[in-house]
């Protein structure tokens, strides 16, 4: 409800709205006491959510923020965001746009000169012309996400994605009123899908793929040749690919990851592309993401995007637009935040060779996590990676999220979005409570 000045008083019968009942009699009518006790009364949801559980990643990082407050010692290896600040000049831009005025709603898809920013920088990386119109920018890639399933499946449709899988993908499925279904990747390929793999999955029902490149949790990285052949594949079933390239530039292999708009052939007639400004520039809190796709399709998700969150935050759209301009040295300031992760990545590697030699772990090419299996501590009344998370937690104060988040309970993932001496001495705990003995005592 929108209500301009003087229009809303609670003074009865002033201005033009009141917030008194016109019924005079309801003020002498007794009350009900159960509204006063609405834990007596059973709360029945929507089918809409039937299922739906919060995040699991958010969740565990709730709980160590939590134990911090209370004074343990937690060393939080979960958190899915980087530890830097947002450079300076970000900030900056931010400032100034709220000082100069920049604080109303934005038009649903984005202010223009941030899509076009968006656009241009698609455009470098591709080597393709990009349209603007197709831009929608959204308050964080997990809108974009959401908004690309809820416009193009419905019920009845299977939307296929790889396991291990992003925690929130089965869950924005099903809100979607589609159904959700885990395609198990090739452990030998990093747990990566393949054509023969998803066709194995696949019915006359299948209406839609997401992939993850670089991959949360395993950090595996499809090459421009997979791509091409899982491409292939889609179009020749007429199934819509929503390519999440969120860790797109968090790559160890190259600058950037491979993306599907690199494809000579990829055409977005039946393909979404999701990334957005948290992982690249640190910008986790201001919540900006995109699509970008057909722009019929666009207007399609600004339309839906316009009854949910009107749109992005403003001043936020205009910290994320000197971001995208960046150059010189600013663009220099951003790839150092890549070639940290990268040195974190040896060092994790490293430790993990050392202190608990023979764990199977995913080499990770991209994003910044390692995902290890864990199924061989499995002891002692520990059975899952749940409670070995809940052990680690409660006995080494070292926070991780158990693989049963993405699919995979043998498995747990581990961030090195933090500083080496806090990983180090994170990876020790685990060392010491997994593998008594292996990491120099109990000191």
């Amino acid at each position: 409800m929108d209500c301009q000045a003087g229009n809303l008083t609670g003074v009865r019968g002033a201005g033009k709205l009141s917030l008194w009942p016109r019924d005079r009699a309801v003020y002498s009518r007794p009350l009900r006491t159960t509204h006063l006790h609405p834990t007596k009364t059973a709360l029945h949801t929507s089918s809409n959510i039937a299922g739906l559980q919060p995040s699991a990643t958010v969740a565990v990082a709730a709980l160590a923020r939590e134990l911090r407050a209370q004074g343990r010692d937690i060393v939080d290896l979960s958190a899915g965001e980087p530890d830097f600040d947002t450079p300076a000049f970000i900030r900056s831009a931010a400032i100034h746009a709220i000082e100069h005025g920049a604080t109303r709603y934005a038009a649903a898809p984005g202010i223009q000169p941030l899509r076009e920013a968006i656009a241009r920088d698609l455009a470098r990386r591709t080597g393709r012309e990009i349209d603007p119109a197709g831009v929608v920018v959204t308050a964080g890639a997990k809108q974009a996400i959401f908004n690309a399933c809820f416009v193009l499946f419905g019920p009845g449709d299977r939307v296929l994605f790889p396991s291990p899988y992003w925690t929130s993908y089965p869950d924005i499925v099903r809100l979607a009123r589609a159904e959700p279904v885990p395609v198990a990747g090739d452990p030998d390929r990093g747990y990566k899908v393949t054509p023969a793999l998803l066709d194995a999955a696949s019915d006359d029902r299948t209406r839609g793929l997401i992939l993850n490149s670089p991959c949360n949790p395993t950090g595996a990285v499809y090459t421009r040749e997979e791509l091409a052949a899982i491409y292939r594949w889609a179009a020749g079933r007429g199934v819509w690919i929503i390519s999440d390239e969120i860790y797109s530039r968090v790559c160890f292999t190259q600058d950037t990851a491979p993306g599907l708009l690199e494809l000579p052939e990829a055409s977005l007639d039946r393909a979404v592309i999701v990334d957005g400004a948290s992982k690249t520039f640190a910008m986790t809190g201001w919540r900006i993401g995109f699509s970008y796709s057909s722009a019929e399709l666009s207007r399609h998700m600004a339309a839906l995007q316009s009854h949910i969150t009107t749109s992005a935050a403003t001043p936020s759209q205009y910290a994320a637009l000197a971001a995208y301009r960046a150059e010189g040295e600013h663009a220099a300031e951003l790839r150092a935040m890549s070639e940290t992760f990268r040195r974190r990545r040896d060092h994790v590697v490293s430790l993990f060779q050392e202190l608990l030699p023979g764990t199977e772990f995913v080499y990770p090419d991209g994003a910044f996590y390692l995902f290890f299996r864990v199924d061989g501590f499995f002891r002692d009344g520990v059975n899952s990676a749940v409670e070995l998370c809940r052990k680690l937690i409660e006995e080494a104060g070292v926070a991780l999220v158990p693989g049963a988040a993405f699919g995979d309970d043998r498995f747990v993932r581990l961030s090195f979005a933090a500083s080496e001496d806090t990983l180090t001495e994170g990876i020790r705990r685990i060392a010491r409570t997994l593998a008594p003995g292996s990491a120099g005592g109990t000191d």
